[in-house]
């Protein structure tokens, strides 16, 4: 194998802790070199809901990376999100309160942190600013704890996304949905300005249909893990069926350069992708959400930069 690709580690186990923990521990090494030295480290969970716990990062899938990542770190540690709901209320709800006594981490509502701001395209491509968490931007190391799930609007959620949309500030999250075209490229821009460090998906439970909150569950029992997470991302959205290359975001995040979305230049170790994947049921709307693609003079002519 060509040591050069991308690793993303996909593991089994017969609880979602096993599982995560697996894949973590088959790129440990890789981790521990890429943590050295960060003094701020973020762990982005998903809470899209603040009570449906299919959408959410489930607090297992945490208390596996904290196991694995707390040993490594020497900077604080921090779990944030912002939530569309109410975030302390989905750390409630989800079983995070304990995680302040049992790690030592802090865990933040990024809805009210304060912002820096970053411009995006409304669906004319003019560019404006939103408002995403300070915290986050400058956090030397951040790690996306994600769910598998199907999408309303970008047809997968992943790990990408869930560190830009949640890291959107209170009430500019929406203002990113500018149309199948402009969300696309929004969600690229965010990714560049805030990238992760550290791409977990957790597919133990996943969803499929009317996601990324009334889907159906999907019983996958796996986890992935890598350091790309544009990889990361082209081999869950692989798994679950799709060609990475059709998700808008992760087609601009390979093409500009954030990572390899080529499943045939990616190291998948661990488990046989093949046996694993199977056909997801995609959101009702996915006909239109594959209507994202500009032509090549205009997005030529755009600023693709933070």
């Amino acid at each position: 194998m060509d040591k050069g690709k991308p690793i993303v580690a996909v593991s089994r186990g017969s609880s979602r802790y096993e599982a995560v923990k697996k894949a973590l521990e088959l790129i440990h090494d890789d981790i521990a070199r890429s943590i050295k030295g960060k003094r701020r480290i973020l762990i982005k969970p998903n809470f899209v809901s603040d009570s449906v716990q299919l959408a959410a990062t489930h607090v297992d899938a945490v208390k596996a990376l904290l196991d694995i990542i707390v040993p490594l770190a020497t900077g604080e540690i921090i779990i944030g999100e912002g939530s569309y709901g109410d975030t302390f209320k989905g750390y409630r709800n989800f079983g995070y309160m304990d995680l302040k006594s049992e790690y030592g981490v802090e865990l933040l509502d990024l809805n009210s942190d304060e912002y820096v701001e970053v411009n995006v395209f409304d669906g004319r491509f003019r560019e404006f600013p939103i408002r995403v968490s300070k915290t986050v931007y400058e956090s030397d190391y951040r790690i996306s704890a994600a769910v598998m799930k199907t999408h309303d609007f970008v047809i997968a959620t992943l790990s990408i996304k869930n560190m830009v949309v949640g890291s959107i500030v209170k009430p500019y999250k929406g203002r990113i949905h500018q149309g199948y075209p402009a969300i696309n490229l929004n969600i690229y821009k965010i990714a560049k300005f805030i990238p992760v460090h550290l791409a977990v998906v957790d597919a133990f439970k996943a969803m499929e249909g009317d996601g990324p909150v009334w889907g159906s569950e999907v019983s996958m029992g796996v986890a992935l893990a890598g350091l790309d997470p544009v990889a990361v991302d082209a081999v869950a959205a692989y798994m679950m069926g799709f060609n990475p290359m059709d998700i808008g975001y992760i087609y601009y995040c390979y093409r500009f350069g954030l990572g390899e979305a080529d499943i045939g230049n990616v190291r998948v170790v661990g488990e046989d992708i093949e046996a694993l994947k199977r056909k997801f049921k995609p959101h009702r709307t996915v006909n239109r959400q594959l209507n994202w693609r500009i032509p090549q003079g205009l997005l030529s002519r755009l600023n693709l930069d933070p």
